[in-house]
């Protein structure tokens, strides 16, 4: 299969690169510097997208948070806009296959800020048409990442405590590690039934248990 991937140089993206590289996957790489590690890649500006090159699949872990971003609408640009304008030149290079991490709580009508971005980019692109739809939202991502999130890394500490209170009706918020939801997404890139599908943490935890 022909992969697209934006968002390779954060915590998912990069393990999902990992997996691909391991599963021999063709994957191309679209973003604003190069990861490294991928075979093809594309250094792009996301406010003008060039024409993508023809690919089955597009997998997209872009995200940041407003303190990392800097401001509500640097945070907007980069988790709506650019997440969207990928989304449609994804679309142009033949991609009917979308997969998208997201976050637990994600909803359009959210009060917070960040809820409510996450929630709005998951009805657009429920509106772009694609042939299938995947929305991953997990709970809290366990791994290493480039830049140091402090409350990020304090919650990361208290995971295991953490986790025997996501149990029951709160195992949606359970935390997965990035290589765990990595095989999530590449699992998922072989599924072939049409629609839109929501996946949360207890089920992404299967999927990345999975052997592929």
């Amino acid at each position: 299969m022909n992969v697209l991937l934006a968002g390779g140089t954060g915590l998912v993206g990069r393990a999902f690169t990992t997996q691909a590289n391991e599963h021999n996957i063709s994957l191309t790489t679209v973003g604003r510097r190069v990861t490294g590690s991928a075979p093809n890649e594309l250094v792009v500006d996301f406010a003008a997208l060039p024409a993508l090159p023809p690919a089955e699949i597009a997998v997209c872990t872009l995200g940041t948070t407003i303190a990392d971003a800097g401001s509500k609408t640097a945070f907007k640009a980069i988790d709506l806009d650019a997440v969207l304008a990928f989304a449609n030149a994804a679309k142009q290079a033949g991609a009917e296959h979308f997969l998208i991490v997201t976050a637990i709580g994600a909803d359009a009508n959210a009060s917070a800020f960040y809820a409510r971005i996450k929630g709005a980019v998951e009805i657009e692109l429920a509106n772009l048409g694609f042939a299938r739809l995947d929305i991953l939202q997990p709970g809290l991502l366990l791994g290493e990442r480039e830049v140091r999130r402090p409350v990020e890394h304090l919650l990361q500490r208290l995971a295991p405590a953490i986790a025997l209170l996501t149990r029951g009706p709160w195992d949606r918020y359970a935390s997965i590690s990035a290589e765990q939801l990595a095989r999530a997404l590449l699992a998922l890139c072989h599924e072939k039934s049409p629609g839109v599908f929501y996946h949360r943490s207890p089920e992404l935890q299967h999927l990345g248990d999975k052997n592929l």
